[in-house]
């Protein structure tokens, strides 16, 4: 899955650990989403999008199948 995670973070000039912090996660946590390595649970996607005031879809995307 896709997401504007990285960017949406830069637009505020957070660390991933600031992040990681409002969101009550690792920052190892907030790496991995952002490099696509882990898909968030649906909680959690959730927080991530309340947090910025955004709809899960406007945050994350699927990756075109194959």
């Amino acid at each position: 899955m896709k997401n504007r995670l990285k960017v949406l973070r830069a637009e505020r000039d957070w660390t991933q650990a600031t992040l990681a912090e409002r969101l009550q996660v690792s920052r190892q946590t907030v790496n991995a989403i952002e490099t696509g390595k882990y898909d968030p649970a649906l909680p959690l996607a959730f927080r991530i999008a309340h947090l910025f005031g955004a709809t899960i879809e406007d945050i994350f995307t699927p990756e075109e199948l194959s």
